[in-house]
């Protein structure tokens, strides 16, 4: 079935279980143990539905990034063909095929370009074109990167944010100015080691005809954006990037709901509401796969369904008209812990030190046929304003613990 089909079947199945709902439930608003049943199997279809429409997304991208010409067309005459600059270091067509050959060759035959790309740790940085295909799988399997702004820094990284600013006051004429001190603090951005680590065996990595290239940029791209995308939700700041989830140092709590297992829409539409009129216009919802389901049967004052399907491939759903993106990587709704964070994520800061490096194990697993690549960056993450970013908690008494 192709994308827009799952799309349109989807709000097929979306409009029959509402009108189930809406016909089938008793006066106070609950349905029957046979009725709920029937109701979550038509869930459990818009879930399915909504995986397979996320798979044919991003089998669509696949076959347009394969579909495109692999040479560029002559479209002018040879006497007036344009010179093009040749491409040197990291970017040059020798440096990455030297890069494929040592990776081939489990790093014996190092060819001397290869030195322009030395890192501190003794590894080697990926040529340009292969560190631009792990940021665009990245930002493909990472909402975070999608969402936050990106910034290349070169160490410890200072960012200024006004703490007071200046007020305006009506004077007579003629009177003295008065004037106001505008302040500031700083937010420190650091440069946390991440590394992922991958076997190759010995047959696969000899073989021409298996896509070494290819097959490490996906494998470490997914494992790197899995390991990012929990740090920029969940981490403490300790030796990794600090998350929006962060008790402290995140989002700002508030909302507290009065079920610790349940969200009402009241609660969803305050949360909207705590956050600053300038930050919604540009403001979405984050919360775990498994914490929609619940919202789906949520109605506003007026009847309306909070939760909307996109109804356009590549359009994200909907809650209360805002955009709804899900992670693996939210919390899970428990007892006073955060569930739901909506707010502006530009002013989540994405910190990438230099470029990402390859570095061979050797020895390790030398005994069983397998060879050892490592891939490493440095990055950090911190949100900058937390105003910025609102959260949604569970009732409970765990909240102020870390993440």
């Amino acid at each position: 079935m192709k994308l827009q089909e799952l799309i349109a079947k989807r709000v097929e199945v979306w409009e029959a279980a509402k009108n189930f709902v809406e016909t089938h439930q008793k006066e106070n608003g609950t349905l029957s143990a046979e009725d709920n049943e029937a109701y979550e199997k038509m869930e459990a279809e818009i879930t399915d539905l909504t995986s397979a429409i996320d798979r044919a997304r991003r089998a669509e991208e696949r076959e347009a990034e394969m579909a495109k010409p692999v040479n560029t067309p002559l479209t002018t005459k040879p006497q007036m063909a344009e010179i093009t600059e040749e491409k040197t270091g990291r970017a040059s067509d020798e440096y990455r095929k030297a890069m494929l050959n040592a990776l081939r060759t489990n790093f014996r035959q190092v060819s001397n370009v290869l030195q322009e790309g030395v890192d501190s740790d003794g590894g080697y940085l990926v040529p340009d074109e292969y560190d631009k295909r792990l940021i665009d799988v990245l930002d493909e399997e990472n909402i975070m990167r999608g969402l936050a702004t990106k910034i290349t820094t070169s160490g410890e990284h200072k960012i200024n944010i006004a703490a007071t600013k200046p007020a305006a006051a009506w004077i007579e004429e003629g009177e003295q100015l008065t004037f106001g001190d505008a302040t500031f603090d700083q937010k420190m951005m650091d440069a946390h080691k991440l590394h992922v680590a991958i076997k190759v065996t010995e047959e696969l990595l000899y073989d021409n005809a298996f896509g070494l290239e290819n097959y490490i940029i996906t494998q470490f791209g997914k494992a790197l954006a899995n390991a990012e995308e929990d740090a920029f939700l969940n981490g403490d700041g300790e030796g990794k990037p600090t998350g929006i989830f962060h008790a402290t140092k995140g989002g700002e709590k508030a909302v507290t709901t009065s079920s610790a297992s349940a969200i009402t829409a009241d609660e969803i539409i305050d949360l909207v509401y705590k956050l600053k009129r300038p930050y919604r216009k540009k403001a979405s919802f984050i919360m775990n796969d498994s914490t929609l389901p619940g919202l789906r049967k949520l109605k506003d004052n007026n009847g309306q369904y909070l939760w909307q399907p996109s109804l356009v491939a590549g359009e994200p759903d909907r809650l209360f008209g805002y955009p709804l993106h899900t992670s693996a990587f939210a919390p899970e709704i428990k007892g006073g812990k955060p569930a739901v964070s909506f707010g502006d994520y530009k002013y989540y800061n994405i910190g990438d030190r230099g470029s990402r490096s390859f570095t061979t194990l050797r020895e390790l697993f030398a005994g069983n046929g397998m060879i050892g690549y490592v891939a490493k960056e440095r990055v950090d993450g911190l949100l900058i304003l937390p105003e910025a970013v609102q959260i949604l908690y569970m009732k409970g008494t765990s909240s102020s613990s870390g993440s």
